[in-house]
């Protein structure tokens, strides 16, 4: 079976990807991105001090050979998207960015119109996009068609820990995204919720809130990178067929007295 994450060319054993916010301290974040076994990170623009580069600055925490993801958290607009997008490309030097347009401050679900909108600019502009968006499949195919690298399903709202609410969507989803990977970012609150969303057939999985507002956020970072492993493995193996009623798990055929 195929083991690891292609996204946007680059190659990645471990199919979970991880944030850097909500820590208590710097020092727990970096023990937390240790253990969880990501490959990439990702780091929300507007949060941090670009600029900082000294000896214990956020930069500084980020294990050395983690792939940097910046976001657009906090941007409403098409413009301010697209604008901390180009930010975020001049000082880390990468095409990557994970497009977030959000449309409530409440809910922090995706404006989806302005979400295709910056889109088309940025792809244009040679940007690696990864969109995150809600479990729109029609809105998921569009983001595929405009040439996006992954298409990041919302599970639940951003930070609610909820889980997979609509695992039927995400399934539709998986189907109609056939050129790129799906990772299901925002909802995840627990280690099943992880393999549950691997186990749907997703390409990965991308958290924070889950992993840094957990009481022991190094303890339950290790959990998320099994729970993730252990859905993948199951959605590659294949579950057995759901039964209305009840089937032995010892066969009778040929027992002396069975009927």
């Amino acid at each position: 079976m195929e083991t690891d994450l292609i996204v946007a060319g680059r190659r990645m054993s471990s199919r979970l990807i991880v944030g850097t916010g909500k820590y208590k301290t710097p020092e727990v974040m970096e023990a937390a991105l240790r253990a969880s076994g990501a490959e990439m990170v990702t780091v929300a623009i507007r949060r941090v001090n670009l600029n900082d580069r000294g000896n214990d600055a956020f930069w500084t925490h980020l294990p050395k050979n983690m792939v940097v993801l910046p976001n657009t958290a906090g941007c409403y607009n098409t413009a301010d998207a697209v604008r901390v997008s180009r930010l975020a490309r001049e000082v880390l030097d990468t095409p990557l960015i994970k497009l977030e347009v959000l449309g409530d401050p409440k809910t922090l679900l995706p404006d989806t119109h302005a979400l295709l909108e910056a889109t088309a600019i940025l792809v244009k502009e040679g940007f690696q996009v990864l969109a995150y968006t809600n479990d729109d499949p029609i809105l998921a195919k569009r983001l595929e068609e405009a040439g996006v690298a992954a298409v990041m399903p919302l599970a639940a709202p951003i930070g609610s820990g909820r889980g997979i609410q609509n695992p039927i969507n995400i399934q539709f989803l998986r189907e109609s995204v056939r050129t790129v990977p799906v990772i299901v970012d925002a909802g995840v609150g627990t280690a099943s919720d992880a393999a549950v969303a691997m186990e749907l057939g997703v390409d990965g999985v991308l958290m924070n809130t889950a992993i840094a507002e957990a009481t022991d956020p190094v303890l339950m970072a290790e959990a998320m990178k099994w729970g993730v492993q252990a859905g993948r493995a199951a959605f590659m193996a294949g579950r057995m067929p759901r039964r209305e009623y009840a089937a032995p798990s010892s066969p009778v055929a040929g027992v002396v007295g069975a009927k």
